[in-house]
């Protein structure tokens, strides 16, 4: 089936009217990047930065939830649309746990809420760690021999399920996050680069590079490796196969808390279906640096918050969400292994 459709796209593609195509896309690209650059240059180097800043923040909650995707995907070759709205439940489970360690706006900005942010970080992540292991468990273990469709109509139904979860305990209204973080910032060429803004792209840079460590480096992490090169033969090899998918499920959640924990720090709101989108806008950044790649859903995390950021910045806003799913479509139809290409092997 997959050589039929890949055959079937390299015909399109060398065909006149693949060339074609090809040629109007490449012309429509050049067109919108001259006339962003016309309206960067228009509007100052200040407002720049200061989008760029925006941009590489955005892009950096992205990449964390990406990261859960793309780490399934590369071991059982799942699509767990549930991902996005654990982020979310990251949000709200942190947002619970603030003043029960004794966090709230009145102490923002001191050095008094270092440690106990520290501890609802660590609490939320290991919460939504636990949940992700327990939906493995429960609802896509059993099914991992069936067709593919079983699982993946499994994975909406538990996005619905926790969805439904979170409508229930906090109700369809936006739900306020306390401002902890200090307001002040660093002006920088006329532009102001907030607290907020480089505390989430350190503490997600952070994350970032102790996954791609543990993953290269650990034990736990070359047994994910072989699991998703070959699970017939992991297994020979005396690697328990469930254990393994199980950890890679509590780590993806584990990142997917962080991040959730860090849009309602950012953004100082949630509302209980804010996953969907965000969960969307993850899964294309996966898609678009290499799905089964941890490095590829890292650039393509940061590549989709700074395109964005500078088509809200500087563009029609209203079609911010087009340009990013139009970007989907395209990398699937012209290079379906993303950026940095697949490093799962085809089965």
């Amino acid at each position: 089936m997959v050589g039929s459709l890949k055959q079937a796209r390299i015909a399109f593609v060398g065909a006149p009217i693949g060339r074609l195509v090809n040629l109007l896309v490449i012309l429509a690209v050049l067109y919108a990047i001259f006339i962003l650059a016309t309206k960067i240059f228009a509007q100052g180097p200040s407002y720049f930065l200061q989008i760029l800043t925006f941009g590489v923040a955005n892009g950096a909650i992205y990449a964390l939830v990406a990261l859960g995707y793309t780490m399934v995907y590369g071991i059982i070759e799942l699509i767990n649309f549930a991902h996005g709205d654990l982020f979310t439940l990251g949000g709200f489970i942190s947002v619970f746990l603030l003043p029960i360690f004794g966090l709230d706006a009145s102490k923002a900005g001191t050095p008094g809420i270092i440690l106990p942010l520290l501890a609802v970080f660590i609490v939320t992540m290991l919460i939504c760690g636990a949940i992700n292991v327990t939906i493995e468990r429960v609802a896509y273990r059993p099914l991992r021999h069936a067709p593919r469709l079983a699982p993946l109509i499994t994975a909406v139904g538990m996005s619905f399920v926790l969805e439904g979860v979170m409508f229930l305990w906090k109700g369809p209204f936006n739900v306020p996050y306390p401002n902890l973080l200090p307001t002040n910032g660093i002006v920088i060429g006329g532009a102001t680069i907030g607290v907020k803004d480089i505390f989430v792209i350190v503490v997600a840079g952070i994350l970032m590079i102790v996954l791609a460590l543990f993953v290269s480096r650990s034990t736990l992490g070359k047994a994910m490796r072989a699991t998703a090169q070959d699970q017939d033969a992991t297994e020979l090899m005396g690697i328990d196969i469930n254990r393994t998918i199980a950890a890679t499920f509590f780590i993806g959640a584990v990142l997917a808390g962080a991040g959730g924990t860090i849009f309602g720090l950012y953004y100082n709101t949630l509302v209980f279906d804010l996953g969907f989108s965000a969960g969307l806008f993850a899964f294309t950044a996966a898609v678009f640096g290499g799905i089964g790649n941890i490095q590829g859903a890292a650039l393509g995390g940061l590549l989709i918050g700074l395109i964005t950021a500078l088509w809200d910045g500087y563009m029609e806003s209203t079609w911010t969400q087009v340009i990013i799913f139009a970007i989907l479509i395209l990398v699937l139809v012209f290079r379906p292994t993303g950026l940095l290409g697949m490093r799962v092997p085809e089965k």
